[in-house]
C-alpha cells in the first residue's frame, strides 16, 4: 500500500530532470499521491498498511489487467497521462460489463530506474483522471523497480442491489445490441503503426478510448441478459458469450456505418475498414444481450441476433477477416 510521505515542511520537490532513481521510492510516492483524487467510496485511501472502500451492496466486483510497455503502449506513441487513461479504462470498462459502478482502482507499478518522475506523476494523474469520470478513485498501489516498465491496475466496483450480468445469459431470439463505439482504437493503431499520426480522431481514439460506462448499469436495469466489455474485438469477445451461453450469435454487417476519416484512412492504407469494426479491440464499447422485442436503453443499437447453434457469423456466414486480439497468437 503506498505510504510514502512528503519532503520537509510538507512540500514535493519539483521533477524537471528527476529521474526515479534520484527521487527514491518514497520521494516517487509522495508525488504520486499527490496526484490522486478521492471518490465517495473511498473511506481510507493512501497512506496505511491497506485502503478502506465502502461496498454498500455487500458484494464488491473486482477485476485487473496489465499493462507492459512494448506490448500495449509506446511511450513514442502516446503520452503518459494517455497510458494513464488507457490502462484505467480497460478496468473500469471491465466493471461495467458486469453491470456495476466502479468504485475504486489499486495500481502496482514496475518502473526502470531512469525513469522521469515527471513521466509517473503525469501518469498517475492519468489514472486518476480517468477514475473519476465515473466518481471512483486510486486508492493505493504497489511499486517496483523493473527493466521493463509495467502498470497493473485493480478495479472494485458495486452493484448496487442488483444481479451481475454474465456472459452466460443469452438465449435464442434475443437481441444484441452495442453501446459505444468500435474501430477507431485499431484504426489508430494501424495509423500509428505506419508512421503517421493523422486522422486525429483516430489516433486519440487508441490514446485514450471513450468508454461507454453509465451504459453497463444501465443495461442491467433494462433487463439484458448478457453483457461484455469490447477490449479484444467485437466477434471475438461476441464469441465468449456465445461460447458461455452455449448460442450461436449473427452480427449485421450493415448495422456499422464506415466514419468518412475511417474510410479515407483504410482507403490509404489498403485496409478494409469493417476488420477495424468488427475485429478491432481497445475501444471498450459495451455488446449486451436483450430478450426480445424489449426496449434498448438509449445508446444502444442493435447490430445482430441470438439463434440455436454455436459461434459468431456475419451475415449468417463465417467471418473471413482477423479473429482479434490474442496475447499468445
Amino acid at each position: 500500500m503506498w505510504s510514502g510521505r512528503a519532503h520537509r515542511d510538507g512540500e514535493i520537490e519539483g521533477t524537471v530532470d528527476v529521474s526515479i532513481a534520484e527521487a527514491g521510492e518514497f520521494g516517487l510516492i509522495a508525488r504520486i499521491v499527490a496526484r490522486l483524487g478521492s471518490g465517495p467510496a473511498s473511506l481510507l485511501g493512501p497512506g496505511d498498511d491497506a485502503a478502506l472502500v465502502a461496498a454498500p451492496d455487500g458484494r464488491t466486483v473486482a477485476s485487473t489487467d496489465v499493462l507492459v510497455e512494448g506490448r500495449h503502449f509506446r511511450r513514442d506513441w502516446s503520452s503518459a497521462a494517455d497510458v494513464g487513461h488507457r490502462a484505467a479504462a480497460a478496468n473500469l470498462a471491465d466493471i461495467a460489463a458486469m453491470g456495476a459502478g466502479p468504485t475504486a482502482l489499486l495500481v502496482a507499478l514496475c518502473v526502470p530506474q531512469d525513469l522521469d518522475v515527471a513521466w509517473a506523476e503525469d501518469l498517475a494523474g492519468g489514472l486518476s483522471a480517468e477514475a473519476g469520470l465515473v466518481g471512483a478513485a486510486v486508492v493505493g498501489g504497489d511499486m517496483s523497480s523493473s527493466p521493463t516498465l509495467t502498470i497493473a491496475v485493480t478495479a472494485l466496483g458495486d452493484l448496487g442491489g442488483r444481479p451481475p450480468v454474465l456472459r452466460s445469459g443469452a438465449q435464442p431470439g434475443d437481441i444484441v445490441a452495442l453501446a459505444g463505439r468500435t474501430g477507431y482504437a485499431a484504426a489508430g493503431y494501424t495509423v500509428l503503426s505506419r508512421g503517421f499520426r493523422t486522422p486525429k480522431v483516430l489516433v486519440e481514439a487508441y490514446r485514450r478510448p471513450a468508454v461507454p460506462y453509465a451504459q453497463g448499469p444501465a443495461a442491467a436495469r433494462a433487463g439484458a441478459t448478457s453483457l461484455i466489455d469490447v477490449s479484444d474485438g467485437l466477434l471475438q469477445d461476441l464469441g465468449h458469450v456465445a461460447t458461455a451461453s452455449v448460442v450461436g450469435i449473427d452480427v449485421r454487417r450493415d448495422a456499422f456505418d464506415v466514419p468518412d476519416q475511417m474510410r479515407d484512412a483504410a482507403s490509404a492504407l489498403g485496409v478494409d475498414p469493417h476488420l477495424w469494426l468488427l475485429a478491432g479491440g481497445d475501444d471498450h464499447a459495451l455488446a449486451a444481450t436483450f430478450p426480445p422485442g424489449a426496449a434498448l436503453p438509449e445508446g444502444w443499437r442493435e447490430i445482430g441476433s441470438v439463434h440455436e447453434g454455436t459461434g459468431v457469423t456475419v451475415d449468417r456466414k463465417p467471418w473471413q477477416g482477423g479473429a482479434g486480439w490474442d496475447h499468445f497468437r
